[in-house]
């Protein structure tokens, strides 16, 4: 369980915020406190240990005051402090004969923290949208401390999604076959509108009310882990929410990136590495706004960008998180970005982040990727990213009939192509659709669920880490616009609401990453695929022992799988394999026929 953090102890209301909340020994970044308060500037800082109700005097060796620098807001104080030993510490700030205290704790750090692992390729991961997906909890759905109250008739209101919902989901999660859950954003965000969607924080350091508490998120990790499931918190280092409380005060003017007027980033990032970018675009692809009620954050401020790193830390720490998930990681200033993620990577080595890298082609996705051989040398400690190339190549191939040269299954087996520019094919999230686009189903050519589990075979089978979006399992659609942010995200069915058809689809997907579990060669296997001109794509993960085959047939008409095609590879395995889903025996010397809109599948084993 998470440490508890100290109660600031305000000798007169001069002291307002202190983050991080609290801290523990044997962190590998050193801490610094952000105070903000009244007139904080050039304050003189002690500290002395409290056991008990005694405030010990003499010389305190567990937390050491170092130094300490301004901002340019005579509100703000930062301070460097050597941390020793764990305890509580009263920490005073004295200007004149006026002072402030605030009683700080120290905890001892867990053990094996650091080596912590994370998700890989052997997981399948869950996407909640956080406020939309079940609501667990109706008291919370309003609170007293928020603007935005809830209210179900507003299609871009609160619907009361919380912690709780997503509790009450282990089972149905589990069953399912995913591992991983990654909730979209749940720290405060305290904007009059549309605040449900969580991407402009208000508060870092504290849960939405409207969700539970600090304590309550923790509670749901714990139980999480006790189910044998993963916790990923999404992150948003590029911008805050405009009714962020710094807002009122900036520590600095260069805090935030500030124009004369509003203005938009320009949403192109591929200037971080055009060649022939000019200066103006790659600036104001970083430094422009996301949105008018999300300031663009200027990492490029050493106490920001600490301010970040701690950040991070403190929630894997606190939550004992087993992943991040970071929002429009491009749009974040370059360099620092990377500093931001390689701090969180020298404290929890093992820890995997997957950014949204938001663009295609492939080479465009790979630069952002770590360990990526780029011609400037750029790294940007990011592990593992969205792979945007192969959910656009699946979808494209099954929204129409993928009649014409290149079109069908001939995109997905030219997007793998370029699997040579990543750094490590086996850290790509892998997906058919997420928060901010329209559900595969609606996207599919007729809503035919054929079409959909033929996907949902592809994101198994194929090299990556799986991502299912909540409701996909049930082949949700928005009722209406499909591209309609707010109609697509509605809540998941539950009871009563689930039809047939949408049991059937569960069910399917159910039987697909379940069996994905005990296949370590779809986890870690090499990919050989072979094209096909007719609306199939057929394609071998293999290692040294076993091999998977699938052959994918998005055509109406049935097709017969040209064996004599893949001799190179099929030569090295038994003949006779088993087809997973059905447990049914298969000889690849028979001739085999797959039926229109389906996929084949066998487990073979070397000779």
């Amino acid at each position: 369980m998470a440490a508890l953090c100290a109660q600031c102890l305000w000798a007169a209301p001069k002291i307002q915020q202190v983050e991080p909340l609290c801290w523990w020994t044997n962190m590998e970044i050193p801490l610094t406190l952000m105070f903000h308060g009244e007139d904080l500037q050039d304050a003189k800082v002690s500290v002395q240990q409290v056991i008990g109700n005694k405030v010990m005097r003499g010389e305190c060796i567990g937390l050491v005051p170092g130094k300490q620098h301004n901002a340019e807001s005579p509100n703000y104080l930062f301070v460097d402090f050597g941390v020793f030993q764990p305890g509580l510490y009263r920490i005073t700030l004295k200007k004149g004969n006026k002072k402030a205290t605030y009683d700080y704790l120290i905890n001892e750090r867990r053990a094996g923290s650091r080596e912590r692992k994370s998700f890989d390729a052997s997981d399948v991961m869950y996407l909640i949208m956080s406020d939309r997906f079940v609501d667990g909890d109706e008291s919370n759905n309003s609170t007293p401390d928020t603007r935005e109250k809830g209210n179900k008739s507003n299609v871009d209101g609160r619907w009361g999604g919380d912690i709780q919902g997503i509790i009450n989901s282990f089972d149905h999660i589990l069953k399912l076959g995913c591992t991983t859950i990654w909730p979209t954003p749940m720290l405060g965000d305290d904007e009059e509108a549309w605040s449900y969607h969580g991407y402009a924080c208000s508060d870092y350091y504290h849960i939405d009310p409207r969700y539970g508490t600090n304590s309550q998120y923790v509670d749901m990790v714990h139980k999480a882990h006790e189910k044998g499931l993963k916790i990923v918190m999404d992150m948003v280092p590029n911008h805050c929410g405009g009714s962020h409380w710094w807002m009122k005060d900036l520590p600095y003017q260069d805090w935030i990136n500030q124009f004369p007027e509003f203005t938009n980033t320009n949403n192109c990032f591929t200037a971080n590495y055009d060649i022939n970018a000019s200066e103006y675009d790659r600036k104001l692809s970083n430094r422009g706004w996301f949105d008018k009620p999300m300031p663009d954050m200027n990492l490029e401020n050493p106490d920001l960008l600490k301010y970040f790193q701690q950040w991070a830390i403190w929630w894997i720490e606190y939550a004992d998180l087993d992943g991040l998930r970071v929002d429009t990681y491009p749009y974040i200033e370059k360099t620092p970005g990377s500093q931001w993620l390689k701090a969180i990577r020298e404290e929890y080595p093992n820890l995997n982040i997957v950014g949204e890298c938001w663009t295609r082609p492939a080479p465009a996705v790979a630069y952002w990727q770590s360990g990526a051989k780029n011609f400037d040398g750029f790294d940007s400690n990011l592990p593992t990213v969205m792979d945007f190339p192969v959910e656009e190549a699946i979808r494209q191939a099954l929204e129409n009939d993928g009649s014409g040269w290149g079109n069908g299954l001939t995109r997905v087996y030219d997007a793998v192509t370029m699997d040579y520019m990543y750094a490590d094919v086996n850290k790509l999230l892998t997906f058919l659709g997420n928060h901010d686009m329209a559900r595969i189903t609606d996207i599919v050519k007729d809503k035919d669920p054929r079409r959909v589990k033929l996907g949902y075979v592809l994101l198994a089978t194929m090299r990556g880490i799986p991502q299912v979006l909540y409701g996909d399992e049930y082949a949700m659609t928005a009722n209406g616009d499909p591209n309609a942010h707010s109609l697509l995200r509605a809540p998941l069915p539950q009871g009563d609401q689930v039809t047939p058809a949408m049991q059937d689809m569960f069910d399917f997907q159910s039987r697909l990453f379940q069996w994905r579990k005990k296949e370590p060669v779809l986890h870690f296997g090499k990919t050989m695929h072979f094209l096909g001109r007719d609306n199939t794509y057929a394609f071998f993960r293999y290692n040294d022992d076993e091999a998977v085959f699938v052959f994918a047939n998005a055509s109406e008409e049935p097709r017969t799988i040209p064996t004599a095609h893949y001799a190179e590879i099929l030569s090295k395995y038994k003949s006779v394999g088993v087809e997973p889903l059905t447990g049914e025996e298969v000889d690849f010397n028979e001739e085999l026929n797959v039926p229109g809109l389906s996929t084949f599948i066998i487990k073979i084993t070397k000779k």
